[in-house]
C-alpha cells in the first residue's frame, strides 16, 4: 500500500491552442496534456506518478535509498496534502511531475523540515500559501544535457553523481532528440500550478532549490526570494519564496505575451 493510494483524478486539461501560447517559444513538438490531482480523496492518483519520482530521486540521483522503497514507487505523507500536476504525450506517456503542498493541522511544509528562514523572517499566511514540491521532469525531456533535473535550462547540471551502487536509470544515449521540450513543459506544470492557486486563494509559493536553479528561474521571469540560509537537503539548497502577485506584474512587464498565456488572458490587452 503507498500513501498516493488515497486520491483522486479531477478532469482532463486539453493541449492548448498554438494560437492561445506565445510565439517566441518552439512549438515543432507535440504539446502536453495537464491532469491534476487531488490529495486525500478516493480512488488514486495513477502510479506512473510515483514511478517517475522513485526513477529520479532514488535511481537517477541517489537523494532517497531505493530499498526503502520496494515497489518502485517513491512516496511520503505529504502526497495526502497535496495537490498533484502531471504533464503526458499525445501518447499518454508521462513526462513530468509537480506537487503544491498545503500541510494539515498544523503541520510544517516539507522545506521546514531540513532549512530555516532567517531570524525574524515572518512566513505569509499559511491558508495563502503552499510549497513546491517532488518536481521532475522525465530525462529523455530534458531539452539541454546541462538542463537542470526540473526541466530548466541551465549551464551545468544540477544532478549529483550517482553514488556507489546505484546506476542511473537511464543513459544519456537513451534520450530521442524530438522529446526534448522543456522549457515549456516545465512552463505548462507551473500554469497548472498557477491556475489551481488563483482558484484556491493561493498567494505564495515556498520551493526549497538550489541557487543556480533559482537564477534560472529568475531569467524566465520567476523570481524567489531567499528566506533563509543554506541548508542541506538533498544537495545544498535555499528556501525560497514566490509572491504570485508580483510575478503577474514581472511577467507582464518582461513578456506581455508569456504574460497573456500563463495567466489565460487575450494578449495585447492590459493583463
Amino acid at each position: 500500500m503507498i500513501a498516493t493510494q488515497n486520491l483522486s483524478r479531477l478532469p482532463v486539461r486539453s493541449p492548448e491552442p498554438r494560437s492561445a501560447t506565445p510565439s517566441s517559444f518552439d512549438f515543432s513538438h507535440a504539446p502536453q496534456v495537464f491532469r491534476t490531482y487531488c490529495g486525500g480523496t478516493l480512488n488514486g492518483v495513477p502510479p506512473d506518478i510515483s514511478r517517475l519520482r522513485y526513477e529520479v530521486y532514488c535511481l537517477e540521483c541517489a537523494f532517497l535509498h531505493p530499498d526503502a522503497y520496494g515497489e518502485g514507487l517513491e512516496h511520503d505523507h505529504y502526497d495526502a496534502q497535496a495537490m498533484h500536476f502531471a504533464a503526458y504525450t499525445a501518447e499518454d506517456r508521462l513526462v513530468g511531475a509537480v506537487r503544491l503542498v498545503q500541510p494539515t493541522d498544523g503541520e510544517c511544509y516539507p522545506f521546514q523540515r531540513h532549512c530555516h528562514p532567517f531570524e525574524g523572517y515572518q512566513l505569509p499566511p499559511a491558508q495563502e500559501s503552499a510549497e513546491i514540491s517532488r518536481l521532475v521532469v522525465r530525462k529523455g525531456h530534458r531539452r539541454r544535457r546541462a538542463d537542470s533535473l526540473q526541466g530548466v535550462p541551465g549551464r551545468g547540471t544540477d544532478a549529483p553523481p550517482a553514488r556507489p551502487g546505484h546506476e542511473h536509470w537511464r543513459s544519456g544515449d537513451d534520450r530521442r532528440g524530438e522529446e526534448r521540450d522543456s522549457p515549456m513543459l516545465l512552463f505548462g506544470l507551473y500554469r497548472e500550478m498557477y491556475r489551481h492557486s488563483v482558484q484556491s486563494g493561493i498567494r505564495y509559493w515556498y520551493a526549497a532549490m538550489e541557487r543556480s536553479l533559482a537564477r534560472s528561474l529568475q531569467r524566465l521571469g520567476f523570481a524567489f526570494q531567499a528566506i533563509g540560509p543554506q541548508s542541506d537537503y538533498y544537495g545544498a539548497v535555499t528556501p525560497c519564496l514566490l509572491d504570485l502577485r508580483a510575478l503577474e506584474q514581472r511577467l507582464t512587464e518582461a513578456n506581455p505575451a508569456l504574460a497573456a498565456w500563463f495567466m489565460e488572458k487575450p494578449f495585447g490587452r492590459t493583463v
